[in-house]
């Protein structure tokens, strides 16, 4: 096998794992900020009285 040839196709290997490291490590940062935002806004209620009255008919 030659040499050169295979040290370029190792270096091609290595560019696309490191770019595909990267896209993912983007990836879970927007998820974290996402389920941040989410768990923020299930923290506070959009109407403060929802919830406290309720009618029942039987």
């Amino acid at each position: 096998m030659d040499i050169a040839a295979l040290s370029t196709a190792m270096a091609q290997n290595k560019l696309m794992t490191d770019v595909s490291i990267a896209v993912l490590d983007m990836a879970m940062d927007t998820f974290e900020e996402q389920a941040g935002c989410i768990a923020e806004m299930m923290e506070v209620p959009s109407d403060p009285s929802l919830g406290q009255n309720f009618e029942a008919y039987f």
